[in-house]
């Protein structure tokens, strides 16, 4: 099982790797937004600093196959070779998986909502595809149900791709992705946090910490 985190925030990061089992960290256009004002390059780099040893999923912003290319070379020279840039998967894009694939680049395919969008992205060679789950479920699309088609296309054809839940509010959301076959996750760091800090874990440990002092203090 892999957790990543989803994030521009370097204190969050920070945080995350120091405190969870983290594997990697995913970022696009409107999570970076959140953190400005800063210097785009610099920004990604610092985060890429944080994490060695982690996976780095950075969104492409461009629409067009070509456009999607340079970007994604830019990405690589900036970041290094192991690098994931994440295509959406559109006509453009399923274009650009195929094309980056042959040039040996990483790929995470984004902005899932229907399991043939992945079962294509999975057939280009995507090497992760992101079903963004709290969007499925606001219109009214089962995302367990498509994590569940998609990982029977893997697992039948043997394919190496993973799939990575994202788009997450809750942690049902995330625990439900997992149980329907989801390799992989990536969760805001304070939902990940959330799990660990619910009043009934906290009552607990409080309740041994007490029972603890009467048993060695006699107190």
């Amino acid at each position: 099982m892999e957790w990543m985190i989803d994030t521009a925030n370097l204190k969050a990061i920070k945080e995350a790797v120091d405190m969870l089992p983290v594997t990697g960290v995913t970022t696009n256009p409107s999570i970076l937004k959140a953190e400005l004002p800063f210097d785009y390059e610099e920004q990604l780099k610092k985060i890429r600093l944080l994490m060695p040893g982690c996976s780095m999923h950075v969104q492409l912003g461009s629409e067009e196959c070509g456009a999607m290319l340079e970007e994604a070379a830019d990405l690589r020279a900036l970041l290094g070779k192991d690098i994931y840039v994440k295509v959406p998967v559109t006509e453009n894009g399923i274009k650009a998986i195929r094309l980056l694939k042959k040039r040996g680049m990483n790929v995470t395919a984004t902005a899932i909502y229907y399991p043939m969008q992945g079962m294509l992205a999975v057939s280009a060679g995507a090497d992760y595809l992101a079903p963004y789950c709290n969007r499925m479920e606001q219109n009214e699309i089962d995302f367990g149900k498509a994590i569940g088609q998609m990982r029977d296309m893997i697992d039948l054809g043997n394919y190496p791709a993973k799939i990575l839940g994202a788009s997450f509010k809750n942690a049902g959301q995330v625990v439900r992705a997992i149980d329907c076959g989801a390799h992989a996750v990536t969760v805001a760091p304070d939902l990940l946090r959330s799990a660990l800090k619910s009043a009934l874990v906290t009552d607990a440990v409080a309740a041994f910490t007490r029972d603890y002092q009467r048993i060695t203090t006699g107190e």
